[in-house]
């Protein structure tokens, strides 16, 4: 019998040639902290986790209005969202406007790259 192999318990959710999110896998990898990377560009957004995301960390955070993706949007675009549900069509629509990474950390979700926060996660084992 083999024995069967679970999943990292932790998520990592973004596009590989961010410079944040190379920061975040680098700084995992330097911890020793298994992961599993899903890649926005290949693998699409996953609408039923962006659901969840959104109810736990809100759709102002995970929507990056500072990034190049959402200035390069027409203003009746951006004045467009203005709700959970306008955020998520557009995230779905054009993944490069969500704030990255996005980790799933067992039993929680963060947005952004954050060292102490993440130290403080993997010591726990959340």
């Amino acid at each position: 019998m083999i024995p069967r192999m679970n999943p990292p318990p932790i998520t990592l959710y973004g596009i590989p040639n961010c410079d944040t999110v190379k920061k975040a896998r680098a700084w995992l990898d330097t911890q020793g902290t298994a992961y599993q990377f899903h890649d926005f560009k290949k693998q699409g957004v996953p609408a039923d986790r962006l659901a969840d995301w959104t109810r736990e960390a809100g759709w102002e955070t995970l929507v990056n209005r500072k990034g190049t993706t959402w200035r390069k949007l027409e203003p009746a675009v951006q004045a467009g969202v203005h709700d959970a549900a306008t955020a998520q069509a557009l995230m779905l629509a054009q993944p490069s406007v969500i704030k990255r990474p996005v980790v799933e950390w067992a039993g929680r979700v963060t947005v952004g790259f954050d060292p102490v926060l993440w130290a403080s996660l993997t010591a726990a084992g959340t």
